[in-house]
């Protein structure tokens, strides 16, 4: 038996190492922090309010972004990471799922007719995500 432990110890230390390598690899999950909102421009009147998003390593940035309910929103979208799964945006809610091809600036309208929590993210499941707060 000892024997066999020399051998599974080092087995399992490779095999933990190459999953830290691989861990940036992929799909994530989105967990940052609330951040400022510098990037949303407020609407002219009639005319539907900017939101500049972009798709890096770390997910759809910035994350959340507060939305006002009725009020119409552009997303500009700029993916420009070829290492994760968030090649389009998915929001369900809308029937949106639109392709973000790398380094070239998406629009995507919408209105947000309900309050609460709205999850959007990437076509495997959302599991690189975003958040928009409608109040």
């Amino acid at each position: 038996m000892p024997y066999f432990s020399k051998l599974i110890k080092p087995l399992l230390a490779l095999t933990l190492a190459a999953a830290v390598l691989t861990a940036g690899q992929g799909c994530t999950q989105n967990s940052k922090a609330a951040e400022p909102q510098a990037n949303a421009q407020p609407a002219k009147p009639g005319q539907p309010r900017t939101v500049a998003l972009t798709v890096t390593d770390k997910g759809y940035e910035p994350s959340p972004i507060t939305l006002e309910q009725g009020e119409p929103v552009k997303l500009v979208l700029t993916r420009t990471t070829e290492h994760t799964c968030a090649t389009e945006i998915v929001l369900d809610e809308y029937n949106i799922n639109t392709a973000l091809p790398l380094n070239q600036p998406v629009e995507v309208t919408f209105t947000p007719n309900k309050t609460g929590k709205l999850v959007y993210g990437c076509a495997m499941g959302k599991m690189l995500n975003g958040v928009f707060m409608v109040e």
